[in-house]
């Protein structure tokens, strides 16, 4: 971490109340290598950064279009190679993915919004009973 990031963090419960999401489930993706932190106290708290909380909330965002943890770990790679990447690097194959990933996430939204035309088509024909 930078010195900066280092004043600049907050712990587990701080991150759960901004992402709405859950100790529990915080800790879950850190066990699972998702969202590890980017660094623990003396006493061995986890300490999360700016970073990290955009980090989290990518993956609540590709949560309810019912992308797998191991998906979301690809993404996440995809997203840390881009950055990472330097301006004379070919990063045409990291792009690539990135597309396959917005072109999926979009055919889940429009299958998303068809669920909801169609619980308000059933929300209309209760209410009008």
């Amino acid at each position: 971490m930078t010195a900066e990031e280092v004043v600049a963090t907050m712990h587990i419960g701080e991150l759960a109340d901004r992402s709405q999401l859950s100790l529990r489930t915080i800790r879950h993706y850190d066990e699972v290598g998702l969202l590890k932190p980017s660094g623990r106290t003396e006493g061995g708290f986890r300490l999360y950064t700016e970073r990290d909380f955009t980090r989290l909330l990518l993956i609540r965002r590709m949560k309810p279009l019912g992308f797998t943890l191991e998906a979301m770990s690809r993404l996440l790679k995809v997203i840390d190679a881009l950055e990472a990447a330097h301006p004379d690097q070919d990063v045409t194959e990291f792009r690539s993915e990135l597309n396959g990933f917005i072109e999926e996430a979009s055919r889940r939204r429009a299958k998303l919004e068809e669920q909801l035309g169609m619980a308000d088509e059933f929300l209309a024909l209760l209410r009008a009973r």
